[in-house]
C-alpha cells in the first residue's frame, strides 16, 4: 500500500501530492521542518516539535496558515491513514510557489505537508555501535546562521554525511569554527565521564534537540549529574562512553571515532538511559 501524506488539509498518496516545481522550498530551501517519531501510533513529544516548528518559521518571517491544534490533528490523521505502528513524521513548511527569484514576496501561500514513513538512520549492524569520523566540514557559526532554526537547507550537514559515506563510516562529528564538538550530521552528541552526562550547549552551534532535552531531563530524574559545556575532541576521545541522540537517531552508542575505540560501547550509562527511554515510550502507548 502506498504511503499517504497530508498536504494543505488533504490526505493523498505521496505520488499524487503535487508540490509545484516553482515552490521556493524546492528552488531555494526556503522553509522549515520537524521530524517526529511515533510509537504505537501515538506521536512522541509532538507539542515540543510543533512549538519549535512555529519558532523556526517566525525566525524566517514565515507565517503558518494553520494553528498548533490544526497540525496536531493533521498528524493524528496521517498516522491513521498509514499502516505503521511505529514510524516517523516529517512536517515541512515551505514559502510556497512563486515567481523565480529569491524575493519571498513572490510567494503568496505557504505549502505545508506531512510525510509518514519508516526511518532507519543506520544499518542494523551499527545499532550496537557506530563508527564515526571527524568531518572537515565545519558547523556554520552563530554569527552566520543560528543553529536553532531548522531550515530546509541542510547542505552543511549533508556535506558532513557525504564525508562519512566516503570514509565508510556511519556518521560524522561536526566541529564548530573554534574546533570544538558541535553535533553529528543529524544528531546531538553526549559523552559520559566519571559518572557525569555531558553535552555541548547550543552556544557551541549545536541544535538544542528535543530528544536531547528529554534525555537530559530523564537523566536528572535518575539522579545522574548532567553538564552542558564545550567539548574538545580530546574530551570525546577520552570519554568513558559516547552516544548520539535525535528524533531520527533515537539513541545510538558510538564504538569508534576516527579509528579510536571508545572505552565502552554500549556502556552502562547508555544502557540505563536507553532502558528508561524505552519505558517512557511504553508508558506513552499504554496511556
Amino acid at each position: 500500500m502506498e504511503r499517504q501524506c497530508w498536504i494543505n488539509q488533504a490526505i493523498k498518496p505521496v505520488s499524487q501530492a503535487g508540490v509545484a516545481l516553482t515552490d521556493h522550498g524546492l528552488l531555494y530551501g526556503d522553509g522549515v521542518f520537524e521530524g517526529v517519531r511515533f510509537y504505537h501510533r501515538v506521536s512522541f513529544l509532538l507539542t515540543e516539535h510543533l512549538e519549535r516548528l512555529f519558532q523556526s518559521a517566525k525566525a524566517i518571517c514565515l507565517e503558518l496558515p494553520y494553528s498548533m491544534d490544526d497540525l496536531h490533528q493533521a498528524c493524528r490523521d496521517v498516522i491513521a491513514q498509514n499502516d505503521l505502528m511505529d514510524g516517523y513524521l516529517r512536517l515541512v513548511v515551505t514559502r510556497g510557489s512563486g515567481a523565480l527569484g529569491l524575493d519571498p514576496k513572490r510567494c503568496e501561500t505557504p505549502t505545508v505537508f506531512i510525510l509518514c514513513d519508516e526511518l532507519k538512520m543506520v544499518r542494523d549492524s551499527a545499532q550496537s555501535g557506530l563508527k564515526l569520523i571527524v568531518a572537515a566540514t565545519r558547523r556554520m557559526p552563530l554569527d552566520v546562521f543560528d543553529s536553532q532554526i531548522k531550515t530546509l537547507n541542510y547542505m552543511n550537514n549533508i556535506l558532513a554525511k557525504i564525508e562519512a559515506n566516503q570514509a565508510g563510516a556511519d556518521d560524522a562529528l561536526l566541529l564548530n569554527t573554534q574546533g570544538r564538538v558541535a553535533e553529528a550530521s543529524a544528531a546531538n552528541v553526549f559523552v559520559v565521564k566519571n559518572g557525569a552526562l555531558i553535552s555541548p550547549p547550543s552556544s557551541e552551534c549545536a541544535l538544542n534537540g528535543i530528544t536531547r532535552r528529554f534525555i537530559l531531563e530523564l537523566a536528572a530524574s535518575l539522579g545522574i549529574e548532567c553538564v552542558e559545556r564545550p567539548l574538545s575532541l580530546y574530551d570525546v576521545y577520552h570519554a568513558d562512553e559516547v552516544f548520539l541522540s535525535g528524533s531520527g537517531a533515537e539513541m545510538l552508542p558510538v564504538a569508534d571515532i576516527g579509528g579510536r575505540r571508545m572505552t565502552a560501547c554500549p556502556g552502562p550509562m547508555f544502557k540505563r538511559l536507553k532502558q528508561a527511554f524505552d519505558e517512557r515510550v511504553q508508558a506513552l502507548s499504554e496511556a
